[in-house]
């Protein structure tokens, strides 16, 4: 008899991939995809069955490891947000032309709103560059189910599935009915393995292989349980509902939509169903959360008088998630009642922890950065960020993981003196090593804070990959040991942080300083879990 449990999406996806026979996660911490990867770690299955389940260094080598286990026959599943997929993107469209050997499922979590991120990007564009089939569930029953189907489909046609989730669909909760727990899979290694080795001559055969089997992707689209034409008398409209927009929908027609519906939950999109519901209805409704990556397709598939409306054409807000009223109001129904917003509640925005060591490490640069006529500071994505609010204004840029120090180099070769980057410790073994090795290279005159809390602290306090190896990383990419300086980013200690920022910015050359001392909150975790023992 199946069980039901109320599980976020997050870990709706991460029972199913277990359930599913799952050998690996790997996966780097980016909200809202982090709780899938933390659902696995602390789940029994996971140890009875040795499942692989530590943290990678960033995206890309999540991803090239999982496609190692893929290619070994197991099951592995690789989890990311939605920028992350930038940082992946090289070997994700390459392992399109490489194949899967046991089933490799990458899942995307987008932000749109951006709640936490940087932009609004949609990861369906990927599954469209790469030519890699891609699901979109639409609650989390779906999510549950749709992950193991998404291993067997992998395992099916040897190619890596794509699974795009949202914000709202990570983070919220709904009870599943969970079947069964099937027995780790594993296949043999492949027969063949000449497709994957990337050469050109392999890659021109396995690049018409790709595109033959996309076409059979949106045959299997087509028929999906996943994607679901459902007919109705009003055909003065169609709506095409994606993912969670057609929750939505839902929501606004309890008693059922008096218009056609195409549910859109796997990729490619299925023409066949869209020309259908084109003939059929006499303007189209695209609903789709995130950029109108069905609204274009769409309007490539059907001929130009039909009227189809969207995103594109204001029918919906171009930016930001969908929400039911705004769905309510794309279809053309009465608004709700609602109420004004509260004029008592003051707006707060996020701020660094009270006894956090980035606040010393802040309030100490400021003092030195104004001692100086053009000093510039180049900062990185982590709970330092909030450097660039009030009271510090102590930061000048914030880009991408890793570009503080390559920014502040390059800032350096266009003369800007004194030029100052600073990291978190998980970013700079993310993204910063390299640049740090560009600057040594050149002996680039800049000076680098390596702000070390010994965690990942913006996403709830994951293991960083270079915790207690910050020094020898940095001496062994090259930097002087006589200017890789530690200090206790401490109120006492500020005279001190001072002096040897003001030594270090003075040398000619690259210096790395690193502010140590436990992020608060795991300390508060650590000392907690101490007193129970």
């Amino acid at each position: 008899m199946a069980q039901r449990e109320l599980l976020l999406g997050d870990e709706a996806l991460a029972l199913g991939a277990l359930h599913a026979g799952l050998s690996g996660v790997y996966a780097y911490p980016g909200t809202p995809s982090t709780e899938i990867t933390e659902f696995i770690q602390g789940h029994p299955l996971t140890a009875e069955r040795g499942v692989h389940c530590t943290w990678s260094a960033n995206e890309k080598t999540a991803m090239e490891e999982a496609l190692g286990m893929s290619f070994a026959g197991k099951r592995a599943l690789v989890c990311m947000k939605h920028v992350g997929m930038n940082v992946a993107a090289d070997a994700f469209v390459n392992s399109a032309m490489t194949g899967a050997n046991g089933g490799l499922v990458v899942v995307a979590a987008d932000d749109p709103s951006m709640h936490s991120s940087q932009n609004e990007q949609d990861s369906r564009f990927y599954g469209q560059f790469a030519l890699v089939p891609t699901f979109e569930p639409s609650n989390q029953q779906e999510t549950y189910d749709m992950v193991q189907a998404a291993f067997d489909f992998s395992e099916k046609y040897r190619i890596p599935v794509l699974m795009r989730l949202t914000t709202r669909m990570a983070h919220s909760r709904a009870v599943v009915e969970v079947a069964g727990v099937r027995a780790e899979n594993e296949r043999s290694y492949p027969a063949q393995t000449r497709q994957w080795v990337l050469m050109p001559g392999n890659s021109r055969v396995r690049y018409n292989t790709l595109l033959d089997d996309y076409a059979r992707f949106e045959t299997e689209a087509a028929a999906s349980r996943f994607n679901r034409y459902t007919d109705a008398a009003d055909k003065s409209v169609g709506i095409i509902a994606c993912g969670i927009a057609h929750n939505y929908l839902a929501e606004n027609y309890p008693g059922g939509c008096p218009h056609p519906v195409l549910k859109i939950s796997q990729y490619p999109l299925p023409a066949s169903l869209v020309r259908r519901m084109a003939s059929e209805c006499g303007s189209l409704l695209i609903i789709e959360e995130g950029q109108p990556v069905v609204e274009q397709a769409v309007r490539g598939i059907l001929p130009a008088p039909l009227d189809i409306r969207g995103r594109m054409t204001g029918q919906l807000p171009r930016t930001g998630e969908l929400a039911p009223d705004s769905v309510r109001a794309a279809v053309g129904l009465a608004p709700h009642a609602t109420h004004a917003a509260s004029q008592i509640v003051v707006p707060r925005p996020p701020a660094l922890c009270q006894g956090c060591g980035h606040r010393d490490v802040y309030t100490a640069l400021k003092e030195i950065a104004d001692e100086y006529e053009n000093a510039k500071v180049f900062s990185d994505i982590g709970c330092y960020t909030l450097g660039w609010l009030a009271p510090f204004h102590a930061i000048d840029t914030c880009v991408d993981m890793g570009a503080s120090i390559t920014m502040a180099k390059g800032a350096a070769d266009a003369g800007v003196y004194p030029s100052i980057a600073v990291i978190g410790d998980s970013t700079f073994t993310h993204s910063g090593m390299t640049g740090l090795l560009d600057a040594v290279n050149e002996r680039s005159n800049i000076t680098v804070i390596i702000s070390d809390n010994l965690t990942t602290g913006m996403t709830g306090g994951q293991d960083s990959a270079g915790t207690g190896r910050l020094e020898q990383i940095c001496a062994g990419i090259g930097v002087d040991p006589a200017h890789i300086r530690v200090v206790v980013p401490l109120p006492k200690n500020r005279e001190e942080m001072k002096a040897i920022l003001r030594e270090e910015i003075a040398y000619d050359g690259v210096s790395v300083v690193i502010p140590r001392r436990e992020c608060i909150q795991t300390a508060k975790r650590h000392n907690a879990a101490k007193q129970k023992q």
